[in-house]
């Protein structure tokens, strides 16, 4: 069944299989990026099933602009794809007040912003889906990704809770956990290395940078593949809420959910202690 799919950051990497993916299967396709001309260019061209549309995702007024467009163009909305978003890495320490509300603003504030905007039209259609990728990151905490891993993190909670209250409105939800892909997060454009220094990290971070700039085209796997598992799961009538992409993000998911179990359980004794005691209150 075609389906009308709003794509952001749909000028590179992952947003770009994605919706070329979506339009080689017959969907109608928004796609979305800060330079449009980029986009469509990236996409072969104009195409009857396309519309390209300017979007920052941290303009609000983009946003709303963006989603008044595609209604006009197509009708509806169906599915949200919130693919964009970027890569502040570094120590904590190193990381600079400012970076660190960059990257909040990109990665969790941004798909905000888009789907705040989106909603109205899923309410009054009484249907819909929004789909956001987060990443392994959002799940298990890494050395230097202290930023990244807390904007992905918030992310996470944002879409959890979201669940609950779209879901009366039969708006389904979907978090994905990709592992390593080889899309374009850590070439210079996407990834912003650490804007402070400081001497007791020096040691660790020019060998961080450098292996992390090696992995670039290594990384195992496949964003076309993941882009067509997306669409699989958008025409699923009860989709995924979590899906874990790739059999490292699997790996490393199995391994938070075993420490979470091992750790609640150290807990228990003491944990479990803390309630008034009704006979002394």
């Amino acid at each position: 069944m075609s389906k009308v799919i709003l794509v952001t950051g749909a000028g590179r990497g992952l947003g770009t299989d994605i919706a070329r993916e979506a339009l080689a299967v017959g969907h109608q396709v928004v796609a979305t990026g800060r330079r449009p001309e980029e986009v469509e260019k990236t996409l072969g061209g104009p195409q009857d099933n396309l519309l390209v549309i300017k979007l920052d995702v941290t303009s609000l007024e983009d946003a709303v602009a963006a989603v008044q467009a595609a209604v006009e163009r197509f009708g509806r909305i169906d599915v949200l794809v919130n693919n964009a978003g970027n890569l502040f890495t570094g120590y904590f320490e190193e990381i600079s007040p400012a970076q660190m509300r960059q990257q909040f603003e990109t990665n969790l504030f941004g798909p905000m912003n888009v789907t705040r905007a989106v909603l109205p039209i899923m309410r009054k259609q009484r249907d819909g889906h929004v789909i956001t990728i987060t990443s392994t990151a959002g799940l298990v905490g890494m050395e230097f990704t202290s930023a990244y891993a807390a904007s992905k993190f918030a992310e996470e909670g944002w879409m959890e809770s979201l669940r609950y209250d779209v879901e009366p409105y039969n708006i389904r939800t979907t978090v994905v956990e990709p592992g390593y892909f080889r899309t374009e997060l850590l070439v210079d454009g996407s990834t912003t290395w650490p804007e402070l220094s400081i001497d007791d990290y020096a040691p660790r971070t020019a060998p961080r940078i450098e292996g992390m700039k090696s992995m670039n085209g290594q990384q195992s796997g496949d964003p076309a593949k993941l882009a067509r598992a997306l669409l699989t799961i958008a025409q699923q009538e009860k989709p995924l809420l979590r899906f874990v992409a790739g059999a490292d993000a699997i790996e490393a998911t199995e391994a938070k959910a075993r420490e979470l179990l091992a750790q609640a359980e150290a807990s228990r004794e003491l944990g479990a202690s803390l309630a008034y005691d009704d006979a002394h209150a």
